[in-house]
């Protein structure tokens, strides 16, 4: 690469792939959907554990740092080590593309950003927030149809991403632009701009009509940002149309921002005092139906596999197969946090 990658980081449902889009309209920006390739590299075992992994965590971690330890560099040969890999991963993407810088927006690096900036401290961030409970209302209207209760006890999204983010937003290890995604639905050129200026590239305001621009399929939303061709403001607001209907809805909202730093909700853009605004200047609009497609319908189907596992004793070894397979394609594993 000849120059460091741009990562934007965000919780699901805020906006990322819009934002992702925009960008990547910029003739300097080349972007590909959601690589994942950071997340598993922060679990490898020298700077933190996963429960879930097939082999021994506790061993495997203890001989990496064991092992990382008789480094003439350590950490820094270790991170090196790794940066050489995704170094490689990202400049074979740009190799018919030189000029440009590649951006990589997947969700789940907010949750290791402690990480990723060690790995890649000369990078730029791009670190995008957007109303809790709207995020969490895409999230559970996306995948869930609507059922928030589910959504909830399947990936506290908001519990995980809010203080994940605002911890970043708050210590500043690397420099960074903070966008918000009322003002960028409702200013996309204006904060466009701000973006471009913090990348050092020339301003583009016709990367607001993203729909220019075509960009190979993948993760990501695969629901609402192809429909358009720019930022639209429909969705701002459509969660506190939710609430306003539903006391179950408003009481789980309630809870879960009760449970968030106070200093952390301001960090975001919405502190404790005006979180609830939207609610009382909603109007009398018709409730938000959920969402149901095949990609909402691929996802209760695995869903209804996983729950099943349980319920037969028999071809024990199978069904953990499925349930193993239901956790990969679904992803954000209640149990992965």
């Amino acid at each position: 690469m000849n120059a460091p990658p741009v990562f934007v980081l965000s919780p699901p449902r805020a906006g990322s792939t819009l934002l992702q889009r925009m960008l990547g309209a910029h003739e300097g920006i080349f972007t590909h959907p959601e690589p994942h390739l950071i997340t598993p590299l922060a679990y490898l075992g020298f700077h933190d554990t996963v429960d879930a992994a097939p082999y021994d965590h506790v061993n495997a971690a203890e001989a990496i740092r064991s092992f990382v330890d008789g480094l003439p560099g350590k950490e820094a040969d270790y991170l090196a080590a790794v940066r050489a890999y995704t170094d490689r991963m990202y400049g074979g993407m740009l190799a018919e593309h030189p000029d440009k810088r590649f951006l990589d927006k997947t969700p789940a690096y907010a949750l290791v950003a402690p990480f990723l900036t060690k790995l890649y401290p000369d990078a730029s961030y791009v670190v995008l927030t957007r109303h809790p409970l709207a995020v969490f209302s895409s999230y559970a209207q996306s995948f869930f149809h609507g059922d928030w209760e589910r959504a909830h006890a399947f990936n506290p999204v908001v519990e995980r991403y809010v203080p994940a983010l605002a911890e970043m937003l708050r210590t500043r290890p690397v420099p960074l632009v903070h966008v918000q995604y009322e003002t960028l639905v409702t200013q996309p050129e204006k904060q466009l701009e701000r973006v471009f200026a913090f990348l050092g590239l020339e301003n583009d305001p016709d990367a607001a009509n993203y729909g220019k621009t075509e960009m190979k399929a993948g993760m990501g939303d695969p629901i609402n940002v192809g429909k358009h061709d720019r930022p639209m403001t429909a969705s701002k607001e459509k969660w506190a149309l939710e609430l306003r209907d539903d006391p179950r809805k408003r009481a789980l909202a309630e809870a879960m921002i009760a449970r968030l730093d106070d200093e952390d909700l301001a960090l975001w853009g919405h502190d404790r005092a005006s979180v609830w605004r939207p609610l009382d200047e909603v109007g009398d609009a018709p409730s938000p139906t959920p969402v149901l497609n095949r990609y909402t319908m691929q996802r209760r189907v695995m869903l209804a596999l996983r729950k099943g596992v349980h319920a037969r004793p028999e071809g024990v070894l199978l069904l953990r197969r499925v349930r193993y397979y239901c956790d990969v394609l679904l992803r954000d594993r209640l149990d992965a946090r």
